[in-house]
């Protein structure tokens, strides 16, 4: 297949998946559901929307603040102003073209602020890495929490105990196949994955040797408290959620985060995943897609917005660059 066939697919396909889960979801609704979800998101509380949309950019601000952190044991301290403006356009070009923002983001650091792409990218993977392990954190967390009613879940959908111990023995056992099979096959592209790896590990590795390593890690938990806190307060707009306790919609939170992976900026998946999760707590289907909505519709507009105001002030407050 042609390169320039693949590169299309790889934007097109995740965009037509969301779509059509849009019009699956409108389709499984009865006309007097989709009434209903409608007067639920027009009647939200604006001012618990506005404070949700609120937390978000101080989370995009304090992940400004900690980009400079990594940047600094590299010899470079860019302005905030900039960063944060990067970051909210890397957010608003996922929306767009799934991973592009992260090359936007070491593009526009080198652009504006002389930091060589590789360097840069380098410090954005890192920050993926962390991101990545304390979502695991977090999901341990619910799980921990709510053992009962997520292995009831799995159990009427054919995964039971017996079936989810092996799932993740397998899951261990292919880990350290894959390690070995780096670490011993002379294949090119296990080296790339193996020098890959290593730059990720070493990564990591140098959070611990920066200088201001408690503060990256109070901006880290700040950041995810962040991510749960404008995803919690929307509890206040739908009457039916106030109910859910924090760990109830914990377990919503990190339904929504994975399908945040899945379709650009979560498009079609994320109202439908959070409201299955939702629902496993006796929430009805349409106060769970109407909250699953709002949060969804907060975010992007969010984003849209304070991304697109980012890409015409970052030009002008930079015109020498």
């Amino acid at each position: 297949m042609d390169a320039s066939v693949k590169k299309a697919l790889k934007v097109i396909l995740p965009i037509a998946l969301g779509v059509f889960l849009i019009w699956y979801s409108y389709n499984m609704t009865s006309p007097a559901d989709r009434r209903e979800i409608v007067r639920y998101i027009r009647e939200a509380d604006l001012f618990w929307v506005g404070m949700s949309i609120l937390i978000g950019i101080l989370s995009h601000i304090s992940r400004a603040i900690r980009w400079n952190y990594l940047l600094e044991p590299i010899g470079y301290s860019p302005r905030l102003r900039n960063n944060i403006l990067i970051i909210l356009m890397a957010y608003l070009a996922n929306l767009g073209i799934p991973r592009s923002g992260e090359f936007l983001r070491a593009t526009a650091l080198a652009t504006y602020e002389g930091v060589p792409f590789q360097k840069g990218f380098g410090t954005i993977v890192t920050e993926r890495v962390i991101d990545l392990l304390m979502l695991l954190l977090i999901i341990l967390l619910a799980l921990a929490s709510q053992t009962d009613i997520i292995m009831g879940y799995l159990s009427e959908n054919g995964l039971g105990l017996t079936a989810s111990a092996l799932l993740l023995g397998g899951g261990i056992v292919g880990l350290f196949v894959f390690r070995a099979f780096l670490r011993k096959s002379k294949w090119a592209f296990a080296q790339k994955m193996r020098g890959f790896v290593r730059g990720l590990l070493e990564g990591v590795m140098s959070i611990f040797r920066m200088k201001r390593k408690w503060a990256f890690l109070g901006h880290t938990l700040f950041i995810w408290a962040a991510y749960i806190g404008m995803f919690w307060i929307i509890k206040y707009t739908v009457p039916e959620t106030l109910s859910l306790n924090f760990w109830e919609l914990l377990v919503a939170f990190i339904a929504g985060a994975f399908a945040m992976t899945a379709t650009p900026g979560g498009l079609g998946l994320y109202p439908i995943a959070v409201a299955q999760a939702l629902m496993l707590f006796g929430i009805s289907a349409n106060s769970a897609d109407a909250f699953g909505w709002i949060i969804w519709i907060a975010q992007t507009l969010m984003v849209v917005l304070f991304g697109a105001i980012s890409f015409l002030l970052l030009p002008l407050w930079n015109r020498g660059k």
